[in-house]
C-alpha cells in the first residue's frame, strides 16, 4: 500500500465532501454531483489500495 495514495484519497473525498456541502448550500445542484462523485472516485481509489495490501500479503 502507498500511503501516498491513501493520502490523495483522503484528500480527494475531504474534497469531495466540501464541494457537496457548497452545492446544498447553493441550491447547486450540479456542485452537488460532482462533489459527490469525488467521493466515490475515493472510495474507488482505497477499495484499490485494499485489493493491493491483499495481494500483496498473499503473496508474502
Amino acid at each position: 500500500m502507498s500511503l501516498q495514495d491513501r493520502a490523495k484519497a483522503m484528500a480527494k473525498n475531504i474534497e469531495g465532501k466540501i464541494q457537496e456541502t457548497v452545492g446544498d448550500l447553493t441550491g447547486d445542484n450540479k456542485q452537488k454531483a460532482e462533489g459527490k462523485a469525488k467521493q466515490m472516485e475515493a472510495k474507488v481509489m482505497n477499495t484499490v489500495e485494499d485489493v493491493k495490501d491483499r495481494a500483496k500479503k498473499l503473496i508474502d
